[in-house]
């Protein structure tokens, strides 16, 4: 395990959450369950695409326990019930509307029921994405690039552009990109360089429509997670990375590895990126637009 990490001024060490191993999966268990941050988002309507797994999960909980309507946009319909179920018990409304951000008609149709039920859509999370394997580029099938550039780049554009007429005639409106560090770094898209080029272009995207939708009172921001590993492999659907390939690549060995080689010695929760999706969504960043914020740990830094 980490060693413990001194904190000047405290009466002793705090250490990074246990780690286990379970049923053949790494575990990290959360520091905190249920705390709330005041935000005013109490009966806002968020949309949060990919709101079934992991990071999705977790912001769709948070804006939950914040009192909003929440739109669970997942194609997985399974485990995106489960969440929005565990969401209505948290103080929010959640609903789940199965959408493909890949397709523009399936887009249209849950912003149109997002509408019809909440009368309003104030935030939008775009969180779907992935990739089907880490891989190099030069052995990657043409079909995996492109669904990482459907997926990642295309989704994220549909759904904007879905929105963004609402939030115009509105006047206000928060849209929350979640891109990841591979989108601005070598290191972190290493045998992930079309999926990190996807990223690349959400942050892009998203710092030109801060710029072109400002004088409408939309902001415009972009989280980068670092790796974010989900409290159980019950928080994935099978459609996740992490069903499909993560746990076999992300071993303890290699997530103790990446602790020790971090400036913050922990590993990295949903609840993390969800606090600084809450903030950016909130009226307290009414001032910020077309930042890139990266949630990694110290993985990256600029």
């Amino acid at each position: 395990m980490p060693c413990a990490i001194h904190v000047p001024g405290s009466q002793r060490p705090v250490r990074p959450p246990p780690l286990a191993w379970e049923h053949g999966c790494f575990l990290v268990r959360a520091h905190r369950k249920g705390d709330r941050v005041e935000l005013g988002l109490k009966g806002k309507t968020v949309i949060v695409t990919g709101g079934g797994s992991n990071i999705g999960r977790g912001i769709v909980l948070a804006f939950a326990r914040e009192g909003s309507n929440v739109v669970n946009a997942d194609v997985d319909e399974e485990q995106g019930q489960r969440v929005v179920d565990e969401a209505n018990g948290l103080g929010g409304q959640a609903v789940l509307v199965r959408t493909d951000v890949t397709d523009w008609e399936s887009v249209q149709a849950m912003v149109s029921q997002a509408l019809d039920r909440y009368g309003r859509i104030d935030v939008l999370v775009n969180n779907a994405g992935g990739t089907p394997r880490a891989r190099p580029f030069i052995q990657k099938p043409r079909w995996e690039w492109e669904k990482e550039i459907s997926v990642n780049l295309w989704g994220v554009i549909n759904c904007i552009r879905a929105v963004v007429d609402h939030m115009i005639d509105r006047k206000d409106g928060k849209i929350v990109n979640i891109a990841s560090v591979s989108g601005h770094s070598g290191f972190a898209a290493y045998n992930l360089a079309v999926y990190g080029g996807a990223k690349g272009g959400v942050i892009s995207l998203s710092r030109a429509l801060a710029w072109e939708l400002g004088r409408y009172g939309i902001n415009v921001n972009v989280v980068c997670p670092g790796w974010i590993v989900p409290e159980s492999p019950e928080h994935v659907g099978q459609g996740s990375f992490w069903k499909q390939w993560g746990y076999d690549f992300y071993t303890p060995e290699v997530l103790e590895k990446a602790m020790r080689y971090w400036p913050v010695r922990r590993l990295g929760r949903p609840e993390d990126i969800a606090d600084a999706v809450l903030f950016l969504a909130s009226e307290r960043a009414s001032f910020v637009t077309g930042q890139t914020l990266s949630v990694s740990g110290g993985l990256t830094m600029w």
